[in-house]
């Protein structure tokens, strides 16, 4: 007999720490098509719309951290006022220090969070002493809402900014769900304008906002999910029980993997935007294309790599102190951005790797100007690449001991015999890597081509493709709906 129980259904609106709401759950889409009701009813009216919109952002965060939704509430009341405060006063030294204020509570926060323990291991390794651990919850996201919000203060600071005087623009902007917890790092200059225009979503916004966020769950759900669960998670837990061709595939398809899974989101974040009215910047921009590493952070995580660029790069001189120097900043400014990734040795080793090619592509720039012929634009595209994924078996390795065994397998057993039996065993996930490693190599114009033709199609038939979609999603996807890579930064 059916039984009707509304504590459960209630129960899936509570913060559970095992299912954080993510934008390829079906949670997710109940609750989206009911604030996208209310969010388009409430057009006309422009501060109830920044209220909703704010209000069910919070949620969001909420269901993705818990309690800890209220760090970021004060981050934005600790922000909004110092920038204010910053704006207002007389004296260079009083701005300076209201600034450096707001760097101090929002670094301060990150650092406890997500370094506390890291620090107190180096202490212990330097000292001889037993090692302190404490249990710390690491709010999902954080490092992307500091980020955003460090960028507003620096920028009143600058004076390329005006403060805001509402608090609840300034809360909207900060908290605004779609890039909240894993960018991209919209910055205030890009978003506020934004705000207060008339809402308008034109034909064309909305059919690219339809195709991004279905190609975005087409990344996350089918294609890096599936070879993660199935093939590269395997290898990377336990590398020494695999062939060094197997590891090696592990790799490729660890590069295809965090790329499917983080410009998936930003796919899914940028066209959830537009269908909302707003326009981001884009984050990706097939970045294994790439022909050297300098060109590969122009296309990889581009908010990130231009908010490196702008707040710390150029804080530390940039390339106005000499060769030398310029080196130097590069390097400093990579090793704190792999720090920026997580508390471990191997973030740093893989920030300190990119920032050592980038200057060695500086130097060899000022030794070898002009433009390459096609044979070194080739090398350089097939260096850019496996030096890429050399340094992804840092980033993705739980510890450096794996590191270690995963390069003694590739070197010193590789036993290419086993291939024909690896295709056997592994088809599926050899098809999924080729198939996105297809994708990704496509010209730009094939994908414009496709964003127009699902412009082009009636409303009748864009619902047809989401539900297409969601359908394929739902017949590859294992039994528990997988976070993003990113969540965890």
């Amino acid at each position: 007999m059916f039984s009707f129980d509304p504590s459960k259904i209630l129960d899936q609106f509570v913060y559970h720490p095992e299912s954080p709401l993510l934008f390829s759950s079906g949670l997710f889409l109940f609750l989206f098509l009911g604030f996208m009701l209310l969010y388009r009813l409430l057009a006309p009216q422009d501060r109830l719309r920044i209220l909703w919109s704010t209000f069910f952002s919070v949620y969001f965060y909420y269901k993705s951290s818990g309690i800890f939704f209220l760090l970021l509430v004060g981050s934005v009341l600790v922000d909004f006022h110092l920038a204010r405060w910053i704006q207002q006063a007389r004296s260079k030294r009083a701005k300076y220090w209201l600034l450096v204020f707001s760097l101090a509570a929002n670094l301060g926060m990150l650092a406890y969070f997500k370094y506390t323990n890291y620090f107190l291991e180096l202490w212990a390794g330097l000292s001889g002493t037993q090692p302190l651990h404490f249990d710390i919850f690491l709010p999902v996201g954080i490092s992307f809402f500091t980020f955003q919000s460090l960028s507003y203060t620096i920028d009143v600071y600058r004076g390329n900014l005006k403060a805001l005087d509402d608090i609840w623009d300034y809360a909207f902007f900060v908290t605004f769900f779609p890039q909240m917890v894993a960018g991209p790092i919209v910055r205030a200059a890009d978003f506020l304008p934004q705000i207060h225009r008339p809402l308008h979503v034109s034909r064309e916004d909305f059919g690219r906002g339809v195709f991004l966020v279905c190609i975005g769950l087409f990344k996350k759900a089918v294609i890096s999910d599936y070879i993660s669960l199935n093939f590269v998670d395997r290898v990377f837990d336990s590398p020494a029980q695999y062939t060094g061709l197997e590891n090696l595939f592990g790799i490729y398809g660890y590069a295809l993997q965090i790329y499917c899974d983080f410009s998936g989101y930003s796919d899914i974040a940028i066209g959830i935007g537009l269908l909302l009215g707003f326009q981001f910047p884009i984050n990706f921009d097939s970045p294994y294309q790439s022909l050297s590493i300098t060109e590969f952070w122009r296309r990889w995580h581009i908010s990130l790599s231009t908010w490196l660029r702008d707040y710390l790069y150029i804080s530390l001189g940039g390339n106005r102190g000499g060769r030398l120097r310029t080196y130097f900043n590069l390097v400093l400014t990579m090793l704190l951005g792999g720090l920026w990734h997580g508390a471990a040795t191997r973030f740093i080793i893989w920030g300190g790797l990119h920032g050592a090619a980038l200057a060695a592509e500086r130097w060899w720039k000022s030794v070898f100007p002009g433009r390459p012929g096609w044979w070194r634009r080739f090398l350089g595209g097939l260096w850019t690449f496996h030096f890429v994924c050399f340094c992804w078996i840092f980033f993705r390795a739980p510890d450096l001991e794996a590191v270690q065994v995963m390069l003694g397998q590739i070197f010193y057993a590789f036993e290419p015999q086993v291939f024909v039996e690896f295709l056997g065993g592994y088809g599926p996930v050899v098809f999924w890597m080729i198939f996105g490693y297809g994708l990704h190599l496509l010209p730009s114009s094939w994908e414009r081509g496709a964003e127009r033709g699902v412009t082009a199609l009636p409303l009748l038939g864009k619902a047809m493709l989401i539900t297409l979609v969601i359908a394929l999603v739902m017949q590859v996807k294992s039994a528990d709906v997988q976070p993003f890579i990113y969540f965890q930064f």
